[in-house]
């Protein structure tokens, strides 16, 4: 998003993606489908955030749906074992330029290197929460902003040199963007409703005790106090899974979180699967296909609507306080920090991607990734070739052994 939104395109500054991101890092949920929908909203009002929150998610619930209903009826094929094999290098490198990417914009002087370094040992060494992570990184910025601005003051800059964005520093925020407290009233109780009334037709249909309508309400608690992304979520939802709802099985939660990298959008998209793998297996009076459907579209909804009322409500107030030093020197820190919670996430990557039986380095995991990784750094090759060609790279190794 960093490369298309802001380099290529030239639809926002970065000055203003960070400001949106920082925030979106703040909310429960998927982060980066709340950031395509924060930007839309920003540049085409309501119905813009509609359509990119919505359409950062659309593809994969049909391509992950298909993907399921094959695993569930078919059983594990050797040939998607493959294309994982090949996958999980790409997504190590792709991770790794991020972290290079954003770290040549956010680690600007020594404080914010060192606060990056100290974010990484917090959640790798230590596994200090996320959120614990962000707001003491907020909070040692907007303090440390106050004796030393110029370390800290690092978001507020000009368009990106080579032509102005759409958006860019300068131009004042839209009119649809000013807060009310009526617009927030109105948004609160259309989002709300739509997020509840699918669980009341499931649940005076089926009754409270169906698997349907307990996923529906399990993944709504999550949608509200899981923080930090996909990776956050997942021990939550697998412990739960599996072992207090027992909608799942030993070993399927890494069988879906398999299937979720292969598919575009959110890594969050594995809560899909958890959803029809629960309805197929446990359907209580409905035909498996029919109860593990409506379990994934349950579970999806319930997912990723509550992220619009995150935004809706949030965002007219995060604008109106852009370009205030005091919020600007504790977004600079939490930007910082972020960088080290991503290296942590490469890292994770890299040991399961490079050591898959935790001692031996796997040679041509290690070759597809540098490759992937220089092609992205050096020659600007697109993520998705790179995903398809490392898949496709995957089965070929594994069809040849």
């Amino acid at each position: 998003m960093q490369t298309e939104l802001v380099d290529k395109k030239r639809w926002i500054s970065q000055a203003r993606f960070l400001h949106a991101l920082n925030y979106c890092m703040l909310l429960p949920g998927p982060e980066a489908q709340q950031l395509a929908t924060y930007i839309g909203w920003l540049l085409h009002k309501t119905w813009g955030g509609v359509v990119a929150g919505a359409l950062f998610v659309l593809p994969s619930i049909f391509i992950l749906w298909g993907l399921s209903f094959v695993y569930a009826a078919y059983g594990n094929l050797p040939w998607i074992a493959a294309i994982f094999y090949g996958l999980k290098p790409a997504v190590m490198a792709i991770v790794a330029v991020a972290v290079v990417r954003i770290g040549r914009k956010a680690l600007k002087n020594e404080v914010m290197w060192a606060l990056a370094a100290l974010a990484f040992v917090a959640i790798y060494f230590f596994k200090v929460p996320f959120p614990l992570i962000i707001l003491s990184a907020g909070i040692v910025g907007f303090f440390g902003g106050q004796r030393w601005r110029s370390k800290f003051n690092l978001l507020t800059g000009h368009s990106n040199a080579g032509g102005a964005s759409v958006l860019d520093d300068e131009t004042e925020s839209p009119p649809h963007t000013h807060p009310s407290l009526a617009g927030a009233a109105r948004v609160a109780l259309t989002w709300i409703t739509l997020w509840v009334v699918p669980l009341i037709v499931i649940g005076l249909w089926l009754g409270r005790q169906h698997t349907l309508f307990r996923e529906g309400i399990f993944f709504s608690k999550a949608a509200v106090v899981t923080f930090g992304g996909a990776y956050a979520v997942l021990p939550y939802v697998a412990q739960q899974a599996l072992f207090h709802y027992g909608w799942l099985k030993p070993g399927q939660m890494m069988d879906g979180l398999g299937l979720a990298e292969t598919t575009p959008g959110p890594l969050i998209m594995v809560l899909q699967f958890v959803g029809f793998m629960g309805g197929w297996q446990h359907p209580l009076g409905l035909s498996p296909l029919v109860a593990a459907t409506i379990g994934a579209l349950l579970t999806t909804w319930v997912t990723f609507t509550p992220c619009f009322l995150w935004i809706f409500i949030g965002a007219p107030y995060i604008e109106r306080l852009r370009g205030n030093v005091k919020l600007t020197t504790a977004l600079s820190a939490i930007t910082a920090a972020v960088v080290g919670v991503v290296l942590n996430l490469a890292v994770w990557f890299a040991l399961s991607a490079l050591f898959p039986d935790h001692a031996h380095l796997d040679w041509f995991a290690l070759g597809l990734a540098l490759v992937a990784l220089f092609g992205m750094l050096k020659w600007n090759w697109d993520v998705i070739p790179v995903v398809l060609g490392s898949g496709l790279a995957g089965l070929i190794y594994k069809t040849l052994m």
